[in-house]
C-alpha cells in the first residue's frame, strides 16, 4: 500500500495546490455582534441617490468645470460640483489587446453608468451649520493639478465659514486631501471629517474563489475583507480604528482611503438599494475636529486610486500606511509568496518577458526543492523497484493478509525501502507550490502579457482548441472544449511522469489514475495560459530529476 499512498499524496498535493488551499481556511467572518449596526446607530456618511436616468461618462464629464489631473500614471479630472474625485483613467493599462483599445477607465462620474467615486467633507451634529454638500460649485486657483502643482478649492457658506481643500499627487497614484476650515463667526464649532468610496451595481468579478474583490480594509491592525453579496446582506458594518485604511479592491486595482494615521476613525463598509441598482460605499467618519472663533483647525487624509503595483503598495507601506502590501491578496502563505511575487518581478524585468520570467521562477523553486523532492522521488523510484517483488508476495499469500503484510515489512527491511518516506517532502512542498500558485493568479505583471506564438495574453486560458484544429475550423465552441496547446502538453507531461512512478496494484485504482491526465487537461484548460505553462515546466523538470534518479538507482542495482 506504501506505493499507492505515495501517488495519491502526490495527486491530492496537486489537486489542493488547483483548487485553492484556502477553501480549508475560510475568511475571518465579522462578528456580527460587535461590527454591525442598524442604519440609525451611527453617524456615517451616506450617498446622495440619483433618480435620472444614467448618462454616457463622457456626457457627464463634459457637463461641469473641471481640474485636469495629469501624471504619468493617471490622469482625468475633479468636478467642482462636490469637488469629487470622480474621473480617473489609467495610463499604462489597456482595456484589452484589441488594436483600438483604451486606456482602462476606473473611476467615473456620479450618474453614469456603474459610477465609482471619491468624495470628501464634513458633518456636525448642529443642523444649523452650512456645510458643503455633494452640488457645491467651489473655486479652484488652477485649472491642473500635477506632480509639485496642487490646486487649492474654495467654499464660502456666507456665514463666517471658509472651507478649502489643498489637493496635492505625487508621480503614481497617491492624492493628500487636506481639509481646512476657517471659522469667522463668534462661537466656537466641532465638525467630524470624512472620506467616501462610492460604487454603484455590481462590478465584473474575476470569478477566482481563492481571490477576494470587494470592500477591504486593514483596520486594528487586521485585514477585514467583505464580499459584495456579504454587504448587500448586512447593509452596514463598522469598526472604529486608530490606525488603518479601507476600500475596494478589483483583481488588479484598488481604490482606497487612508485617514490621517495620527488621529482615531470610524470606518463604514455600507451598501444602498435603489430601483434597480445597488451601491456600495466604504467610508470613515474623522475625530472630532474643535474650531475656535477667528482660528481655523485642518485634517489632511490620503486617497490611492489606481493599479496595485507592489513595489508602490510598499513604499507607502513604509511611509506609514500599515499593511498595504495586503491589498494584494496573498493569502495564508503570505511570508513566501510575496516574496516570490518580487522574484517574478525581478525576472520579468531582466529577461524582458513573463513567460520567461515564470520558467525562470519555476527553476529557482525546483532548485530550492530539490533536496525534498529527491527523497520523494527517491523513495517511489525505490518501490517501483520493488514493485515486481511485492506482486509475487500478493499473489503467493493473497488469501493470507496478515502472513501477506508480514512478507511485505520484511522485504520493506531488507531492501531499506520507506514507503512513507516521500509524504512528509510532498507535505511540506505544498504551500511554495500553492503560494506561486497564487503569485501566478493575483500578479499584475500577468494581465495582457504575452508569451511566444498564439499566447498573447498569459492571463486569460490558451485560446485555441484541438477541436477546431487550432482555429483552423472556424467555429464557435462551448468553453468546456477550449482545449489549447499547453493544455495538451501539460497533460502529456502527466502522463510521463505518471509513467515514472510505481503504478497501483489494484486494477481499479490503476485506471483511474490513467484517466487523470485526461481530466486535468479539460481542468487546466479553463485555467490562465501562465499557470499552465508553469505546471507543465514543474512538470518536465520533475520528469527529469525522477529519471536520473531511476538511472541512478538502476546503475546502482547493476553494479551490486
Amino acid at each position: 500500500m506504501g506505493d499507492q499512498k505515495n501517488l495519491l499524496l502526490a495527486i491530492l498535493a496537486s489537486l489542493v495546490v488547483l483548487l485553492g488551499f484556502q477553501l480549508l481556511f475560510p475568511a475571518e467572518e465579522v462578528p456580527k455582534s460587535n461590527a454591525v449596526q442598524k442604519q440609525e446607530d451611527s453617524f456615517a456618511p451616506t450617498p446622495e441617490i440619483i433618480t435620472e436616468t444614467p448618462k454616457a461618462r463622457n456626457e457627464i464629464i463634459g457637463e461641469s468645470e473641471r481640474i485636469n489631473i495629469n501624471n504619468q500614471y493617471i490622469n482625468g479630472s475633479i468636478t467642482l460640483i462636490g469637488a469629487r474625485i470622480d474621473d480617473i483613467i489609467l495610463n499604462n493599462y489597456l482595456t484589452d489587446l484589441s488594436p483600438n483599445s483604451e486606456s482602462v477607465k476606473y473611476l467615473s462620474p456620479k450618474g453614469s453608468n456603474n459610477s465609482y467615486f471619491a468624495e470628501y467633507g464634513w458633518v456636525s451634529t448642529n443642523n444649523n451649520i452650512e456645510l458643503p454638500k455633494p452640488n457645491t460649485v467651489w473655486i479652484s486657483d488652477k485649472n491642473t493639478i500635477s506632480p509639485n502643482s496642487p490646486v487649492t478649492l474654495t467654499w464660502d457658506n456666507g456665514s463666517g465659514l471658509i472651507f478649502k481643500r489643498k489637493i496635492s499627487i505625487d508621480n503614481e497614484y497617491m492624492f493628500n486631501i487636506e481639509q481646512t476650515v476657517t471659522n469667522n463667526t463668534s462661537e466656537d464649532l466641532n465638525l467630524y471629517p470624512y472620506g467616501l468610496l462610492n460604487r454603484t451595481g455590481f462590478p465584473k468579478l474575476s470569478g477566482l474563489f481563492i481571490l477576494h474583490e470587494g470592500p477591504i480594509g486593514v483596520l486594528n491592525d487586521r485585514v477585514k475583507e467583505i464580499d459584495y453579496d456579504d454587504l448587500e446582506d448586512e447593509k452596514k458594518i463598522s469598526e472604529k480604528s486608530n490606525t488603518g485604511w479601507i476600500g475596494i479592491t478589483d483583481k488588479y486595482w484598488l481604490a482606497a482611503l487612508i485617514p490621517n494615521q495620527k488621529l482615531s476613525f470610524e470606518a463604514f463598509f455600507q451598501s444602498f438599494d435603489h430601483t434597480d441598482n445597488i451601491k456600495f460605499q466604504t467610508s470613515y467618519l474623522g475625530p472630532q475636529i474643535n474650531i475656535r472663533s477667528n482660528s481655523e483647525s485642518s485634517y489632511s487624509s490620503q486617497f490611492y486610486t489606481g493599479a496595485k503595483e507592489l513595489p508602490i503598495l510598499d513604499k507607502h507601506q513604509k511611509n506609514g500606511i500599515p499593511m498595504f502590501d495586503k491589498a494584494i491578496d496573498f493569502g495564508w502563505f503570505y511570508v513566501i509568496t510575496k516574496p516570490l511575487a518580487y522574484l517574478l518581478n525581478f525576472f520579468s524585468s531582466y529577461l524582458g518577458n513573463v513567460g520567461l520570467a515564470i520558467i525562470a521562477l519555476t527553476i529557482c523553486i525546483r532548485i530550492i526543492l530539490f533536496p525534498l523532492a529527491n527523497k520523494s522521488f527517491k523513495s517511489m523510484s525505490k518501490m517501483k523497484v520493488l514493485q515486481p517483488k511485492m506482486m509475487e508476495i500478493r499473489e503467493r499469500y493473497g488469501n493470507d493478509k496478515v502472513q501477506m503484510q508480514k512478507e511485505v515489512m520484511a522485504l520493506y527491511k531488507k531492501e531499506k525501502a520507506n514507503p512513507l518516506a516521500g509524504c512528509l517532502p510532498i507535505l511540506l512542498q505544498i504551500p511554495v507550490f500553492f503560494a506561486l500558485y497564487k503569485v501566478l493568479t493575483v500578479t499584475l505583471e500577468m494581465r495582457q502579457a504575452p508569451f511566444y506564438g498564439w499566447i498573447k495574453d498569459l492571463s486569460v486560458p490558451d485560446p485555441y482548441s484541438i477541436f477546431n484544429l487550432f482555429g483552423l475550423i472556424p467555429i464557435d465552441l462551448p468553453s468546456f472544449l477550449i482545449i489549447g496547446i499547453w493544455p495538451l502538453l501539460m497533460g502529456a507531461t502527466m502522463f510521463l511522469q505518471q509513467k515514472l512512478n510505481p503504478a497501483p496494484p489494484d486494477p481499479v485504482q490503476a485506471k483511474v489514475m490513467a484517466m487523470l491526465p485526461f481530466i486535468f487537461i479539460f481542468l487546466f484548460a479553463q485555467f490562465a495560459a501562465g499557470l499552465v505553462l508553469y505546471w507543465t515546466c514543474n512538470n518536465v523538470l520533475s520528469i527529469a530529476q525522477q529519471w536520473i534518479i531511476m538511472k541512478k538507482l538502476d546503475n546502482e542495482k547493476q553494479a551490486k
